[in-house]
């Protein structure tokens, strides 16, 4: 059988987001999310996750929104104590980098300590992509034995992670056809999404919202779910498969 994780970014963003992943993968097709450590929706994401313990999570590991787990900081958070945005990561910049090691550690130990067995680690914003973050991530993710998202040039054949990495999801499940040709050239996939309820908080700190809405739509349609269990050769399933 291929494989399929539609995997949900952003749990723990707040209230809105971890009510519309819940609702994507109760009432549609969604089969993982990751977690974030350091927003205000974490408490109430745990508290989700032991009523739905078959939503696979992993750990969202966050450099560009929100205040770090770490307290000691200098070099990747602004003057409020906030992480910087991402756009100063897009030209030159200067940071410690044995900073984010230590914050993304901590992101991760945080999630950890609640008892969650994470299914795999990836990054907000791609932020593993941004200078030569992408050792950091790795190092990370041999330390804890953990699967990552495949964003990058894979070129560790021992490395756990999904053949194929989409990030545009609604041209994939649209039909069997486009479905199938996805898996011409890929035995595992990982589609990303952010479905959401739109809330105050999100408005307040994103740019990305009201698509949400329509990825939610999307996932909980009668015409996706019943795409997905009459299909004989691709399964949906989560990073622990991999």
């Amino acid at each position: 059988m291929k494989k399929l994780i539609i995997n949900a970014d952003d749990f723990g963003y707040s209230a809105g987001v971890n009510y519309g992943i819940i609702e994507a993968h109760k009432e549609g097709v969604l089969t993982s999310t990751t977690m974030m450590a350091n927003m205000p929706g974490f408490e109430q994401a745990l508290n989700l996750h032991e009523q739905y313990p078959d939503l696979g999570i992993g750990i969202h590991l966050a450099l560009t929104t929100g205040k770090p787990v770490l307290s000691n900081l200098k070099t990747i958070i602004d003057v409020d104590g906030n992480f910087r945005n991402q756009a100063y990561y897009k030209g030159s910049f200067i940071i410690d980098e044995q900073e984010i090691y230590d914050e993304w550690k901590a992101q991760i130990e945080k999630i950890l300590a609640t008892g969650i067995k994470p299914t795999h680690v990836d990054t907000h914003h791609h932020a593993n992509l941004f200078g030569d973050f992408n050792a950091i991530y790795l190092k990370l993710a041999d330390e804890y034995h953990l699967p990552v998202r495949n964003n990058f040039t894979n070129t560790d054949s021992n490395r756990r992670t999904t053949d194929g990495f989409i990030y545009t999801m609604e041209t994939v499940i649209q039909s069997s056809e486009t479905l199938e040709k996805v898996f011409e050239e890929y035995n595992s996939v990982e589609l990303m999404c952010h479905p959401a309820f739109i809330d105050k908080f999100l408005l307040n700190h994103s740019s990305y919202t009201y698509p949400r809405t329509e990825e939610l739509e999307l996932l909980t349609h009668p015409r996706i779910k019943t795409l997905f269990s009459n299909h004989k050769t691709i399964e949906l399933t989560t990073f622990e498969s991999i």
